[in-house]
This record gives C-alpha cells, structure tokens and sequence, in this order.
C-alpha cells in the first residue's frame, strides 16, 4: 500500500522570489506566508497547499513549447471565462506565447519568471 501523502507546497524557482509572489497574488488572491523573505516567498490558502517561489542563482526560464530549457512542471488554474482571465492575467505581468494547443479548452500563459501555466474552462 503507497504512503498517505497530502500535497502541502509547490515551489517554483525563480530569480526573484518576492516579485513572483507579488503576480500571483495579484493573479489569485492567496495571502502572503509570514515566513517570505529575499530568498524565499510563499503565497497560503485556507486547506490548502502554499505555493512557494525560490531564488535560484542563473535563474534561466523555460522555453515553452521547445524543450532547449524544458518547464518541467506547470500549473493549471479553472476560471469562468477564458478571455477575461487572460486580459486580466496579462495586464499583471503574464505573458501570452504564440503557441496554443488548446483551442477554446484552455490558454497557456507563461508568469514573469517564464513558467508556463494553464486556464481552463470549468469542468
């Protein structure tokens, strides 16, 4: 039988931590962990898990969609209305690659520090 594991944090590298923070919480809502500092910040939600943003010295970006620096994880995030999230997202700081294999299903942005990141529709 596997172990009982709940999902607690993601952390994400970055090369600035405090201004990633910043998108997201801008982007979500969630409210700053009291432990963020220069080289760590943390957003937190009630049950659920903290998002954490690391500084990475030689932080380099993903590529999305080429793999020369793969994204090696990404984030998905439900929203009601796909056109409105998307303005929103890229009037914070989000930015919109010209490749998108969603269609109408969902949108790849990519956050201020390069990491891809999804929206979909509500399921």
């Amino acid at each position: 039988m596997p172990p009982q594991m709940k999902l607690t944090a993601i952390t994400l590298d970055c090369a600035d931590p405090e201004a990633l923070a910043a998108f997201y919480q801008r982007a979500t809502g969630l409210e700053p962990h009291p432990a963020s500092d220069r080289d760590f910040a943390a957003l937190t939600q009630q049950g659920g898990p903290v998002i954490g943003f690391q500084r990475v010295d030689d932080y380099r970006p993903p590529l999305w969609p080429a793999q020369t620096v793969p994204q090696q994880f990404h984030l998905d995030f439900e929203v009601d209305n796909l056109d409105d999230a998307e303005a929103e997202l890229l009037e914070l700081g989000a930015a919109k690659p010209e490749g998108q294999p969603g269609g109408a299903r969902w949108r790849v942005l990519t956050d201020p520090a390069g990491h891809p990141f999804c929206l979909t529709r509500p399921r």
